[in-house]
Formats: C-alpha cells, sequence, structure tokens
C-alpha cells in the first residue's frame, strides 16, 4: 500500500532522511517512533503529500481514502455531532441530498436516496457518531453543543472522532493520545484493534503502542528501521542488534588495531613496504560498524527529601465545590510518607479537583483537611506551564527560586532534562510543549519536596522523557500521587489506587487490568443509553410524521405505483428474452449471463419497492 524508496528529505539546513526506505502493507498497524525532530511528522506530509522528497520515491496506493487527524483546533456553531457526522464525506453528501428532496417533496428521488442509504449503512450514521463522541468523553447532553463551545482540548479529541467516522482505507494519526485521559484511550484502542483499514500513527505512549501497533518503524541515523511487533517486541530487538553491533565494533577495532601495528612496524622496510600498503588499502576498504546510539539525553533524580512525620495530609468528611455546584462529598483520605498512589476515575469525575485539594488550592466547604507543618509540596499540573514567564530562560526560573546557587551548578543540573549549551539561556517564548513540561518537572525537583503531586506530568513528553521520568520516580523516597494516562507510568511507580467517581474518592480494590474492565463495562450501559435514546427519539418522530404523511402519501403511493409497473414491464421483456433458445447458444452466453443478473436486480427492486407501497398503506 505505501512504499518509501531511497528517501531523502531536507527541512532547512537539517537533514532528516536519508537514503531511507520502507514498507507498508495493507491491513497493517504501525507505530512510527523516534526522537523528536527525526522527522516523524514530516513522514507524514510526504504521505499526504503535503510536501515531495529532495531524491527518491513516495507510492501511496491509488483510489484509496486518506484521512489524517489535522492539528488545528476547529472553530464552527455547528453541532459537536454533526461535525463528527461531516467526518463521514458520502453519507454526509447522501443525508443532504435527502434533506432536500424531502423538501421538494420529490418521492422518487426520496426513494432513491433511501435504497442507496440502505446499501452503505445510513441509518446508523447518528448512532455511529454518537458513540464514537461518548467513547472518547462527551456526555450525551454535550453532543448538541456547538464545536466552539469546547476547548482547545475537546476540540482535538471530535476532530479525533470526526476521523474515526470516515470509513477511511488508511488513517493516519499524529499523537492521537495527547489529550485523551485513560478512560478514553482504552476505548480507542479497542476501536482501532477493530479497525478493518490500515493504520500509521505516531505515538508517546508505549502501552498505547504495545496493544495497537504490529509493526515499527523506527527513525534514527536518517534512516528507517523496521521491527515486526509492537513496542515492547521493538525494545528487545534493537538492544539484541546493539549488542550485536557492540560486539562487531570490537572486533573491528581490534583487527584494524592489529593492521595498524604491522603497518607501523613494517612501513619503513622496503622489503615489506608492499605488503604494509596493501593493510593500509585493507583498513580503507573496510566498511566502518558504527554503533546506533539511542541512549536518552535526559538523566536526572529527585533529591532526599526532608524528614517529614505521619500524616502529611489527612482529610476527614470532607466536601469540595465550585461555587454551588459540589463536585466531591465526604472525603476522608490520609497520606503518609513514601506513599505512591494513583488517582483513577473517568473524564470529568473529580480528579483534578482532589489534586487540587492536596495542593491546598482549594478549600473544604464543608469537613476538615489537616496540612503537616513540614510538609513541602510538589505540584505539577497544566496551569503551572501556563504560568511560566515567557520572556525568561531555563537558567533564570531555577535562579528566581534558589538565587545563591551558582551558574554552572543549575546548568549541570538542566543538562539532565535536556536544556544543554545556550539554550539555557533562551527565552521559553519559542519552547514546545514538551520543552516546557520539562522545566516545570526540573523547577519541582530543584525545591526537594517531600510530596508530590502529579496531574498528567506526560502529556507533552517523549518516550525518553517519560521513561527518565519513570526511574526517577521509582527511586523518589518521599510521597507521590499520580493522575496519568500513561498506564507504563503507572504500573512502574504507583503501589495502589483510588477511584474518583459519583462524587466520592475510595479506594480501587484491583490493578489497572481490573479498571479497564470497569472502564468498559461503564462505556457499555452509555451505548446501550444512546440505543435507547435514538429509539425514543424515532418513536417520536414517526408520531408526528404520522399526522403528515397523509399529505404526501397519495403522492408517494402514486410515483411507487408508476416506478413498479415500469420495473414489471422491463422484467417482462427480459422474461420474453430468456424464454427463447436464442440466447442460450455459446456466442450469446455473456448476453444471458448480463440478463440473468438484471432479472434478479429487477425482482430485488421491485420486491422493495412493493414493500414501502405496503407501508404506506398501513
Amino acid at each position: 500500500m505505501i512504499t518509501l524508496q531511497a528517501i531523502t528529505l531536507q527541512r532547512g539546513k537539517k537533514l532528516l532522511f536519508d537514503q531511507a526506505s520502507a514498507a507498508i502493507f495493507a491491513k497493517q498497524k504501525v507505530g512510527i517512533i523516534g526522537v523528536n525532530g527525526s522527522g516523524k511528522s514530516s513522514l507524514f506530509s510526504l504521505l499526504l503529500q503535503k510536501i515531495s522528497p529532495d531524491g527518491g520515491d513516495v507510492y501511496v496506493q491509488s483510489n484509496i481514502r486518506i484521512a489524517y487527524l489535522a492539528q488545528e483546533v476547529p472553530n464552527t456553531t455547528i453541532s459537536a455531532l454533526q461535525y463528527v457526522m461531516d467526518g463521514d464525506v458520502e453519507l454526509a453528501a447522501l443525508m443532504q441530498q435527502l434533506k432536500k428532496a424531502e423538501e421538494n417533496h420529490d418521492g422518487h428521488l426520496v426513494m432513491e436516496l433511501h435504497n442507496r442509504l440502505y446499501e452503505v449503512g445510513g441509518y446508523t450514521l447518528e448512532s455511529r457518531a454518537a458513540k464514537l463522541l461518548v467513547g472518547l468523553g462527551f456526555r450525551i447532553d454535550e453532543q448538541q453543543k456547538a464545536v466552539n463551545a469546547f476547548s482547545g482540548g475537546w476540540r482535538m479529541r471530535l476532530n479525533l472522532a470526526q476521523v474515526l467516522m470516515s470509513r477511511a482505507d488508511l488513517l493516519l494519526l499524529d499523537e492521537p493520545t495527547n489529550y485523551l485521559d485513560m478512560d478514553a484511550i482504552v476505548w480507542l484502542e479497542r476501536w482501532l484493534q477493530n479497525y478493518d483499514g490500515t493504520l500509521v500513527l505516531i505515538s508517546h505512549d508505549r502501552d498505547f503502542l504495545d496493544n495497537v501497533a504490529q509493526k515499527i518503524i523506527y527513525i534514527g541515523n536518517l534512516k528507517f528501521e523496521t521491527y515486526t511487533g509492537n513496542y515492547s517486541s521493538f525494545e528487545r530487538q534493537k538492544a539484541e542488534k546493539l549488542a550485536q553491533e557492540r560486539s562487531l565494533y570490537e572486533k573491528q577495532q581490534a583487527k584494524i588495531e592489529h593492521l595498524n601495528k604491522y603497518i607501523e612496524r613494517f612501513r619503513a622496510k622496503a622489503s615489506k613496504a608492499r605488503q604494509a600498503q596493501s593493510r593500509m588499502k585493507m583498513i580503507e576498504r573496510m566498511e566502518k560498524v558504527s554503533i546506533t546510539q539511542i541512549d536518552s539525553p535526559f538523566s536526572f533524580k529527585f533529591y532526599k527529601p526532608k524528614t517529614c512525620g505521619a500524616p502529611l495530609v489527612s482529610i476527614d468528611k470532607a466536601e469540595i465545590s465550585y461555587g454551588a455546584h459540589k463536585v466531591l462529598n465526604g472525603i476522608s483520605f490520609s497520606l503518609n510518607p513514601q506513599d505512591s498512589i494513583g488517582i483513577l476515575g473517568i473524564n470529568g469525575a473529580g480528579k483534578s479537583t482532589f489534586m487540587k485539594t492536596l495542593a491546598g488550592v482549594l478549600q473544604a466547604s464543608a469537613g476538615s483537611i489537616f496540612f503537616n507543618k513540614d510538609l513541602k509540596i510538589g505540584y505539577f499540573a497544566q496551569h503551572q506551564i501556563d504560568q511560566l514567564d515567557m520572556q525568561s530562560s531555563p537558567l533564570a526560573h531555577i535562579l528566581e527560586i534558589d538565587p545563591s546557587t551558582r551558574e554552572q551548578q543549575v546548568r549541570t543540573f538542566l543538562g539532565g532534562f535536556g536544556f544543554q549549551g545556550d539554550v539555557v539561556f533562551r527565552p521559553i517564548t519559542d519552547f514546545s510543549g514538551g520543552e516546557k513540561a520539562r522545566l516545570v518537572l526540573a523547577m519541582l525537583i530543584w525545591q526537594k519536596p517531600n510530596l508530590l503531586l502529579l496531574d498528567e506530568p506526560t502529556n507533552h513528553l517523549d518516550l525518553e522523557m517519560r521513561a527518565a521520568l519513570t526511574y526517577a520516580l521509582q527511586d523518589y523516597e518521599g510521597a507521590l500521587v499520580l493522575v496519568a494516562h500513561d498506564r507504563y507510568l503507572l504500573k512502574a511507580t504507583v503501589d495502589e489506587f483510588y477511584l474518583v467517581n459519583e462524587g466520592k474518592v475510595t479506594k480501587f480494590d484491583g490493578d489497572l487490568d481490573d479498571y479497564q474492565k470497569w472502564l468498559l463495562d461503564v462505556r457499555k450501559q452509555q451505548f446501550v443509553e444512546i440505543d435507547l435514546k435514538k429509539e425514543n427519539i424515532k418513536d417520536v418522530a414517526v408520531s408526528c410524521d404520522n399526522k403528515n404523511k397523509s399529505k404526501v402519501n397519495a403522492k408517494e403511493t402514486h410515483l411507487l405505483e408508476m416506478e413498479i409497473t415500469k420495473l414489471h414491464a422491463e422484467k417482462e421483456q427480459l422474461a420474453v428474452l430468456l424464454s427463447g433458445t436464442e440466447i442460450y447458444q455459446r456466442e450469446n452466453r455473456l448476453e444471458l449471463e448480463n440478463s440473468l443478473k438484471k432479472s434478479a436486480l429487477l425482482e430485488e427492486k421491485i420486491k422493495i419497492l412493493e414493500s414501502k407501497w405496503l407501508k404506506l398503506h398501513e
């Protein structure tokens, strides 16, 4: 389906690909990985023919439907449901035609369009769109809201829903989980596992890649490396390849050293000069073995926190509200030193509200909250990123926290977070979301907290930084409360889970696999509600419609009768033709086949029209 042959691509002064080749076959689900800036998004631009390679060929099978997850935030007043339905371009066009035909009382065209809609599954369009929206975290009562009434992150979810609605042969998804909570990610995984087309996705979520991808293309050293299997399989294969490269490299270096010693020993001897020259050419001709480096540019650890007695935080029968809106009620919770807790819950349940309560940002409207006097909190949330001084540098942000620190000490510290060289002096206004998130984490760590509250810390982090954060948290000696959609991070760092659901915070008796089963049960119930709602709407529509049907029934009946008469006439002509002997001669075999097919088709059409005629009379 897709062939990339000896691709060379340069963007500005940076060479991304050099004679890189790869192939993707129909129905494959392929994950694209590589460090930031390696060219993953540029690869998508090549496949979409938005840019052309500087060398080589890009082939994408023609006459296929391609859907791409746009990163632009939509701004329109149409409803969320209609926006998603518009993703199925063919069905959306048919629905518009049907609406006009009904307005024009064109019974014949209405009938034809209904036949076409039935053939392509058009009657499930609204239900499919509604289920996609629920799967991605939209409540049923939100689906009629205007698109521009949602925040940017939720509009990105609408883009994703529209792409999934498209019935495309090839899906190109660039970071589809960026704006999703775990419940939406779990649902999306199931959807993509059942998707019947070809999938190419860029993701920094290793569990997501493990559960969806069947093949990995790693972009590194200006090449495409293809690995069969999911992300974990890629890691094993890559480690084996590195070990082999290291062994070959060491053997080659030993051989080169032996040849060099020979050259140095006999270069000056006339009798051995020819042999020495031969050895020199042998070294020149030797294909150099290079070691592929995939070492992470990030390396940091948490400082030993100040000792703090138990409990760190104690909440007793607390009620948390935003104005008159009660979010959490009757909360009792105690947090002790070295606790590692993961917070679970569907979108909108109140996870971030609970984290703000633990951070002291929100006060209890009832009940009590106790904070230990020696408690030092490190709180990571989206608003911390938004509150960075865009005109200031990473170095200045750390020095503002601790002005007495030596500059070189701060520069060494920031180097572990990928801020190296002159980058530490640059204003962060042009930094990516990932770079800003890394800076906020660095600022938290510098302050040596004995309680870490991390609310979705991996949203903008790549695989390497996520791995570095995981390793650092595993060695952290303070208490940790974590909200994350990255299941690998949760599995590797927390010891127990609490569930936020229906205004309560309770201990969850199970692991992430149990939680995913719970989520899927919740989704199933929501889908049942959608189906029931559609049936109710259909019943109401039929009831209202009956009052007006008598006005158009006569005209529609007449049109149906004319069409049925016409089809019967055609069928009778074919019957006469088929009753003769001439059409059964060998030379007329093609005409016979066509006549039989046409006769069967006419019979089917007559049955459909007669069924409609009977319904009109009923």
